[in-house]
């Protein structure tokens, strides 16, 4: 039988609760969400767009264990009342992380932080147990949350940190305490809320505050912000600094890298010895990601090797360059779904991935959706896309958004499939454009809903639908 996650004394003495009656309980989980809530859950009552409290009957009748609610009139089933719900998850998530012999990693960045989140939780769990960040469970509940769920006994953890103002990752940092604290890239991300690139590294820094005693920090050498990145982990509890990158002072060194649509292959030298590594997912933003992989399993106590292995059984997940063959017509057409979020940089990134991919007899075309938080550059830094757009050979693109109206207008004639001011105007243009041979890559910010039209080529069925 698998030991509880929470007894219902050990919940009541880590947030200084009141248990509602005498029954005791225990829970092997933690749940915000009565969608995904499983039978044994401690369900938490948040108040955010909706009030928690509401669901409390629909947890219960779900199979909950008991609620953490911070009123106990809310329904039926076992209560754990606090004044407030959210400052109760956050005292779990301290007492999970205070009871824990694990090592903690955190990772930030303005891109990357996902899939380098998902990346390293494979590493980890290729020698050990691990714990790590569901989805992209990164915000002032997520990450609370995924702390919350940490078991007892647990090697390592990993946690992803993201943010849209300055002072968010301090505060998440200061909660999960890390003893690995890594940067993946400083690219233009929230430029509407921090209003420069100085201000972005700066909050992304911020995740160096709560290092635990001794820690280590780990950011790129090549970042134009690395010296900024590296005064701010120098005033931090860092005993350690790795930089990695493809700069000759890097301590995690990119020596060459190549990739294709089926993946990439390279080598990097890991303080001081040259390690061979492949990954089955596309792009070349792989090496930069493998190198910040490298350095973070290093200061986990990974060696290089051990890490190489796990790495050439990744492979690109949902909305993160995934590649799917789909049918259309009497044939195929690839369909590379990046779909999850973006920013300029992410995009160029995104973008060559499409370039790398050769159509089977058909064409390349590129399924964009609007970049927001960008500030007053944002017309600036969507014209931007048609360097990458041209690198890519790109043959014809569908954009979504007003914010794409300045990529629109630069766009030669002939190159613009459509344009229209939502995703879901664009869904059956795009649908109906696709011919067998294509290769078709979907990506823009989460608002954008681009990601819609990736699931609909995804899990539709366009058979039956014309030629193009």
């Amino acid at each position: 039988m698998t030991d509880p996650l929470w007894t219902s004394g050990e919940a009541a003495a880590a947030t200084s609760g009141a248990l509602d009656d005498q029954t005791d309980w225990s829970a092997t989980g933690v749940s915000i969400d009565t969608r995904s809530l499983k039978p044994g859950d401690l369900f938490v009552a948040l108040q955010d767009q909706r009030d928690g409290h509401e669901f409390v009957p629909d947890a219960m009748a779900r199979g909950a264990a008991a609620a953490l609610v911070s009123r106990a009139d809310c329904g039926p089933g076992n209560k754990l009342v606090v004044d407030d719900t959210l400052d109760g998850l956050r005292s779990l998530a301290r007492a999970a992380r205070d009871r824990s012999d694990a090592i903690r990693v955190a990772v930030t960045g303005s891109v990357g932080k996902t899939s380098v989140k998902e990346a390293l939780a494979a590493v980890f769990r290729s020698v050990g147990s691990a714990h790590a960040s569901q989805k992209s469970y990164n915000n002032h509940w997520g990450v609370p949350l995924t702390l919350s769920l940490m078991p007892k006994s647990v090697d390592r953890a990993v946690f992803e940190m993201g943010m849209n103002h300055a002072g968010e990752i301090r505060e998440l940092s200061m909660l999960v305490r890390p003893h690995v604290a890594l940067i993946t890239k400083i690219a233009p991300a929230h430029l509407e809320n921090l209003g420069s690139m100085e201000a972005i590294s700066d909050a992304k820094s911020e995740i160096f505050e709560g290092l635990h005693p001794d820690g280590v920090t780990v950011f790129p050498a090549d970042d134009e912000f690395a010296a900024r990145m590296m005064a701010c982990a120098g005033s931090s509890a860092a005993a350690f600094m790795l930089e990695f990158g493809r700069a000759e002072n890097a301590a995690i060194r990119i020596i060459d890298y190549e990739t294709g649509p089926a993946g990439g292959k390279g080598r990097i030298n890991v303080l001081g010895k040259d390690i061979s590594f492949s990954i089955a997912a596309p792009g070349a933003h792989w090496a930069w990601n493998a190198a910040a992989i490298f350095a973070t399993a290093i200061a986990a106590g990974i060696d290089a090797e051990a890490t190489a292995d796990a790495l050439a059984n990744l492979q690109a997940g949902a909305g993160r360059g995934a590649m799917l063959q789909r049918q259309v017509g009497s044939g195929t057409f690839t369909l590379v779904d990046d779909s999850y979020n973006a920013n300029p940089a992410s995009m160029a990134s995104g973008l060559s991935i499409l370039g790398a991919t050769e159509p089977a007899g058909g064409r390349r075309i590129a399924v964009l959706g609007e970049m927001l938080e960008l500030g007053p550059d944002s017309a600036a830094l969507h014209r931007s896309l048609m360097d990458p757009l041209e690198a890519a050979r790109t043959d014809a693109v569908f954009l979504a958004g007003q914010g794409t109206i300045p990529l629109r207008d630069e766009l030669p004639l002939g190159r613009l499939a459509a344009y229209a001011d939502t995703a879901d105007e664009l869904l059956d243009l795009v649908a109906d454009y696709i011919a067998p041979g294509d290769v078709v890559f979907v990506k823009g910010s989460n608002a954008s809903g681009v990601h819609r039209i990736a699931r609909m080529l995804a899990e539709d069925d366009l058979g039956a639908r014309g030629q193009g």
